[in-house]
């Protein structure tokens, strides 16, 4: 432990460079909190290039082909978390076959509440597998609590003085997202325990290119050129996400292009599947599994995980499956002949041995064609704008980016772009998010995916305005139109990160009136009232009374900062310089 100090000393002695940690914790761990999937890795300040990754999940009698655990979430009946990830659906499964299970609640998947969902607020529920709900932000909070106590035991049987207080925790959120979905991401880690002043959100595929950047192989020497463009696709359980970046001249990495996507992953695969079996075995069959035959139900699905990757477009002939003999178990004549009838159909002969179905290839890779061909969609409307001409390179990273029917496709659709799937590509957004949290100055700018602005008044002009605009403030007797849109950046422009950004001119505050900033959002580039359709609230800011006896005493200056995936706003009192700074809430619109 002595060594750890000293090279810790060592390296605050020197000057900063962009190959050394700059931060005051002692070590950054990554939480990559996945729609199907989850897991963590971190490294020592003293030692941040060598990232450690959890080796040590068990999935029980099942073998997958990763270095995460299921985003599972199981409650006791005193609605307490029991067990997380392979643990609680091993449990569970144990609860079904002693008949213990009707008080018990399991959550999977449950991560796709955040995505595209404008209703989100604080007391959004989830449901369970069979429909009972809880709270998500409960939900989110003990996934979060289970990923830092299982870190941090891990980290005491490696240092035994290392503290909780010594970690600065960085948690992966989708690019796509809104701002209340991130926010509500950070309000779920405050909730699991953890110090808001050691939280960043680092958006995936940020954290996967800023991996890319630097990993020992033929990709670096293609990425580390000043000026390269490339493309990040970003294939998780849940969304897709898609980003393109470009390599500055000091080694930083800029986003030339807002972030897109949507709910393309893995998990729509896997729901193809369910859905073709059901169309042969019935609704009514398929219930009976998933509710009363609940482990063969989860190994079916564990099974599926397995085969899904090793898909290829050459993969010719039949795949066999393992069904339950609950599934298959027909004594009904009507009903072996309704099945029969619907394999003769799809011209699948012999279709059903004992437990084994075998499927052609052709069928199989039809389970797959709704996520790649909207992802490949996606990708193309991109790089068909003018400004993306220059993007040479795509990167697959992603659990679902590692499969093998996902590579085949892109690397048929874009024959004129290099390809790249690395090692370990769906950890390659966990290991990023490391060296995100030891040096955040890596990505300077962003694209807004918004327009941002704040409600204010302007002068009345008759020959633009309708009369019913115009109002007459009694303070300064001014003539004004209310609910002005004033804009402060808009859609698709490039920003800064950490750089406030001024709003043209100045505002002020009105007298005899407790002020409250109201912050709007819009995807058009210049709306013109905030009351307009288009327009969103997405908070307000408190200002107080007007200290001044004038319009020139209270004056306002507002700018807005965007970073760590978050905006905060400046209100500047110019009487006395005093300043007000808020984090927009988004849940108080």
């Amino acid at each position: 432990m002595f060594g750890l100090f000293k090279r810790l000393f060592y390296y605050n002695e020197k000057q900063v460079t962009c190959t050394e940690s700059t931060g005051k914790h002692l070590l950054v761990a990554a939480f990559d909190f996945g729609t199907t999937l989850s897991g963590y890795a971190f490294s020592f300040r003293n030692d941040p290039t060598k990232i450690q990754t959890n080796q040590a999940w068990i999935a029980g009698s099942e073998s997958l082909l990763s270095l995460k655990t299921p985003t599972c979430v199981l409650l006791n009946p005193h609605n307490e978390c029991a067990a997380f990830g392979f643990e609680a659906e091993n449990k569970y499964l144990n609860l079904v076959v002693q008949g213990e299970h009707k008080s018990w609640m399991l959550f999977r998947r449950f991560k796709m509440l955040l995505h595209n969902n404008d209703g989100l607020n604080r007391k959004a529920t989830v449901e369970d597998i069979t429909g009972k709900k809880m709270p998500a932000m409960k939900i989110f909070a003990m996934s979060i609590r289970y990923l830092r106590d299982h870190l941090v035991d891990a980290l005491h049987k490696q240092v035994d003085a290392i503290q909780e207080s010594d970690i600065l925790y960085v948690i992966t959120v989708p690019a796509i997202w809104n701002d209340a979905a991130k926010r509500f991401m950070r309000e779920a880690a405050l909730e699991a325990g953890l110090d808001n002043d050691r939280i960043k959100l680092a958006l995936e595929p940020e954290a996967a290119s800023i991996w890319c950047q630097n990993i020992n192989t033929s990709i670096k020497t293609d990425l580390s050129k000043a000026g390269i463009q490339y493309m990040v696709v970003d294939l998780g359980g849940g969304t897709a996400d898609i980003s393109v970046h470009e390599k500055n001249l000091d080694g930083t990495l800029k986003e030339i292009h807002k972030a897109s996507g949507g709910p393309w992953g893995g998990i729509l695969v896997d729901r193809n599947f369910i859905c073709w079996l059901t169309n042969i075995f019935g609704q009514a069959k398929m219930s009976k599994l998933r509710e009363e035959d609940m482990e063969d139900y989860i190994s079916l699905l564990r099974q599926f995980e397995n085969k899904k990757r090793t898909i290829t477009q050459d993969t010719d002939g039949l795949i066999t499956f393992r069904l339950p003999i609950s599934l298959i178990n027909i004594h009904d004549e009507a009903e072996k002949l309704t099945v029969n009838k619907k394999f003769e159909q799809m011209k699948i002969p012999n279709a059903l041995i004992n437990d084994k179905l075998r499927v052609p290839a052709n069928i199989v890779r039809s389970w797959f064609s709704e996520s790649i061909e909207e992802t490949i969609r996606r990708m193309t409307n991109l790089l068909s704008d003018s400004k993306m001409m220059n993007v040479s390179t795509i990167l697959l990273v992603g659990g679902f980016g590692e499969c093998k029917l996902v590579h085949d496709s892109v690397k048929r659709e874009f024959r004129n772009k290099r390809i790249i799937v690395p090692q370990e590509a769906g950890l390659a957004v966990l290991k990023g998010a490391v060296r995100f949290g030891h040096w955040p100055g890596l990505v300077t700018s962003r694209i807004v995916k918004y327009t941002y602005e704040f409600s204010s008044m302007s002068d009345y002009d008759a020959n633009i305005h309708g009369i019913e605009k115009r109002v007459t403030l009694d303070c300064y007797g001014d003539e004004k139109v209310e609910n002005r849109f004033l804009k402060i950046v808009s859609v698709n422009t490039e920003v800064n990160i950490g750089k406030p950004i001024k709003a043209p001119g100045y505002t002020y505050l009105q007298i005899n009136c407790d002020c409250v900033m109201a912050i709007y959002t819009s995807l058009e580039p210049n709306p013109v009232f905030v009351t307009d359709s288009e327009c969103k609230k997405i908070g307000e800011i408190p200002l107080g009374y007007a200290k001044g006896k004038s319009k020139d005493e209270n004056r306002i200056e507002v700018s807005f900062l965007f970073g760590d995936s978050e905006l905060e706003v400046r209100v500047k009192i110019l009487k006395d310089g005093s300043e007000i700074k808020k984090v927009i809430d988004f849940f108080d619109a």
